[in-house]
C-alpha cells in the first residue's frame, strides 16, 4: 500500500500536537498490519489518557490528509516505550542529567554494557557520569542508548 511520506504525516500531526503540549517523537507505517502509529512525549511523561486524548484530537483531520488514499488502515498512539533507543537530538535533550544505559559494539575499558549519567551530546559523542568519572563516548560506537531502565 503507497501512503503519503512519514515526514509529511509528522508535520501534519505537529501541528495538533505542540498546542496540546504534545511532541511527536516518531510515526511508524506497518505494510503487514496496514497501521499507523504516531509515538508521542510529553514533559510530564505520557499514560493511557493522553494517548486517548491525542488520538481523538487527530481522528478526523487525519481523515482528511488521507494518508493512505482511501484505503483502510489502524490508527495508534502510543508512549515510545522506557526502552526506546534515542534517535533525536530532542531525545538527548530530554535525558541529559538523567541515567542513560548506553550498548557498545565493541568493548570500552572492557565493557560493552556502560550506565551513567548522561551530562553532554553532540553529533558526534556522547559524554557520561559513570562513578564521578566523566567518559566520552564516538556515537558511531554506540550500538544502542536509552533511558536507564531501574526497579526499586
Amino acid at each position: 500500500m503507497q501512503i503519503k511520506p512519514i515526514k509529511e504525516i509528522t508535520e501534519f500531526l505537529e501541528k495538533i500536537a505542540t498546542p496540546m503540549g504534545i511532541e511527536i517523537v516518531e510515526v511508524e507505517w506497518n505494510d503487514k498490519s496496514a497501521s499507523l502509529t504516531v509515538y508521542i512525549e510529553t514533559e510530564t511523561g505520557v499514560d493511557l489518557d493522553t494517548c486517548e486524548k491525542f488520538h481523538n484530537a487527530i481522528l478526523d483531520p487525519i481523515d482528511e490528509l488521507d494518508p493512505t488514499s482511501d484505503k483502510p488502515y489502524t490508527l495508534n498512539v502510543s508512549s515510545p516505550g522506557l526502552d526506546r533507543p534515542f534517535k533525536t537530538a530532542r531525545d538527548f535533550e530530554r535525558n541529559l542529567q538523567k541515567e542513560v544505559e548506553v550498548k557498545l559494539y565493541a568493548p570500552l575499558r572492557g565493557r560493552k554494557f556502560i550506565e551513567g549519567v548522561l551530562t553532554d551530546f553532540d553529533d558526534n559523542s556522547i559524554s557520561l557520569e559513570v562513578n564521578k568519572v566523566e567518559i566520552k563516548i564516538s556515537r558511531n560506537k554506540i550500538a544502542k542508548i536509552n533511558k536507564a531502565i531501574k526497579f526499586d
